[in-house]
Protein backbone atom coordinates (compact mmCIF):
# COMPACT_ATOMS: atom_id res chain seq x y z
CA UNK A 1 0.00 0.00 0.00
CA UNK A 2 1.44 3.40 -1.12
CA UNK A 3 2.02 6.02 2.02
CA UNK A 4 0.15 9.04 1.21
CA UNK A 5 2.00 12.56 1.03
CA UNK A 6 1.65 14.40 4.18
CA UNK A 7 0.75 17.64 1.92
CA UNK A 8 -1.93 15.57 0.56
CA UNK A 9 -3.31 13.52 4.02
CA UNK A 10 -6.38 15.09 5.63
CA UNK A 11 -6.78 15.70 8.85
CA UNK A 12 -9.85 15.08 10.50
CA UNK A 13 -11.10 16.93 13.81
CA UNK A 14 -12.49 15.12 17.00
CA UNK A 15 -14.72 18.11 17.64
CA UNK A 16 -16.28 20.65 16.19
CA UNK A 17 -14.52 23.98 15.18
CA UNK A 18 -15.21 26.37 18.19
CA UNK A 19 -15.10 30.34 17.48
CA UNK A 20 -12.96 32.53 19.51
CA UNK A 21 -14.39 33.79 23.53
CA UNK A 22 -12.90 37.30 22.60
CA UNK A 23 -13.86 38.30 18.95
CA UNK A 24 -16.07 35.34 17.96
CA UNK A 25 -13.94 34.46 14.80
CA UNK A 26 -13.52 31.01 13.84
CA UNK A 27 -10.36 29.29 16.28
CA UNK A 28 -6.77 28.89 14.65
CA UNK A 29 -4.69 25.72 15.77
CA UNK A 30 -1.35 27.84 16.26
CA UNK A 31 -3.63 30.26 19.03
CA UNK A 32 -6.34 27.86 20.17
CA UNK A 33 -8.92 28.27 21.78
CA UNK A 34 -8.51 31.98 19.92
CA UNK A 35 -7.90 33.54 16.85
CA UNK A 36 -5.03 35.29 17.06
CA UNK A 37 -2.03 36.52 19.53
CA UNK A 38 -4.24 39.50 20.08
CA UNK A 39 -7.19 38.02 21.49
CA UNK A 40 -5.18 35.46 23.57
CA UNK A 41 -3.14 38.23 25.24
CA UNK A 42 -6.40 40.15 25.96
CA UNK A 43 -7.93 37.36 27.95
CA UNK A 44 -4.51 37.23 29.77
CA UNK A 45 -4.89 41.06 30.90
CA UNK A 46 -8.38 39.89 31.84
CA UNK A 47 -7.26 36.96 33.59
CA UNK A 48 -4.55 38.74 35.52
CA UNK A 49 -6.46 42.24 36.21
CA UNK A 50 -8.96 40.42 38.04
CA UNK A 51 -11.94 41.04 35.34
CA UNK A 52 -12.55 36.64 35.49
CA UNK A 53 -13.66 36.03 39.07
CA UNK A 54 -15.47 33.28 40.84
CA UNK A 55 -17.83 34.60 42.85
CA UNK A 56 -17.69 32.91 46.39
CA UNK A 57 -19.93 32.93 49.75
CA UNK A 58 -18.00 33.10 52.76
CA UNK A 59 -18.31 30.03 55.25
CA UNK A 60 -18.90 30.58 58.78
CA UNK A 61 -16.34 28.66 60.83
CA UNK A 62 -18.43 28.00 63.65
CA UNK A 63 -21.79 26.12 62.54
CA UNK A 64 -23.02 26.64 66.56
CA UNK A 65 -22.82 30.53 66.37
CA UNK A 66 -21.36 30.75 69.65
CA UNK A 67 -17.64 31.74 69.90
CA UNK A 68 -16.57 30.11 73.18
CA UNK A 69 -17.06 26.53 74.61
CA UNK A 70 -18.86 26.99 77.23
Amino acid sequence: MPDKPAETAKVVPLRKSRSCPICGKPAVRASHPFCSDRCSSIDLNRWLSGAYAIPAVEADDDPTGGGRDE
